[in-house]
C-alpha cells in the first residue's frame, strides 16, 4: 500500500499547523515577545513542512512494517 503525494502534502500541512501553534506558544513563553514568537513560528512552518513531506515520501518506499491485507474471497 502506498499514499498518493497529495495525501502526504495534506498530512504534512495539518500536522505542521498544529506544531507551529505549539512553537509560537513556547517561543512566546520563552521570549515574552509575540512578534519574535510569530517570526520563529513562521520560519519553522515552512522548513518543517518540507522536511515532513520528504520524510513521508521516503518512508513510503520502505517495506519495513508493511503488509498487504489478505484478500477476502466470498463464495456465493
Amino acid at each position: 500500500m502506498a499514499e498518493k503525494q497529495y495525501r502526504s502534502i495534506i498530512k504534512a500541512t495539518s500536522w505542521r499547523a498544529l506544531g507551529t501553534l505549539d512553537t509560537i506558544a513556547v517561543s512566546f513563553l520563552i521570549t515574552g515577545k509575540i512578534k519574535m514568537a510569530l517570526s520563529i513560528g513562521g520560519v519553522e512552518l515552512f522548513t518543517k513542512i518540507f522536511l515532513y513531506y520528504m520524510h513521508e515520501r521516503l518512508w513510503n518506499r520502505i517495506k519495513f512494517g508493511r503488509y498487504a491485507p489478505p484478500s477476502q474471497e466470498y463464495e456465493i
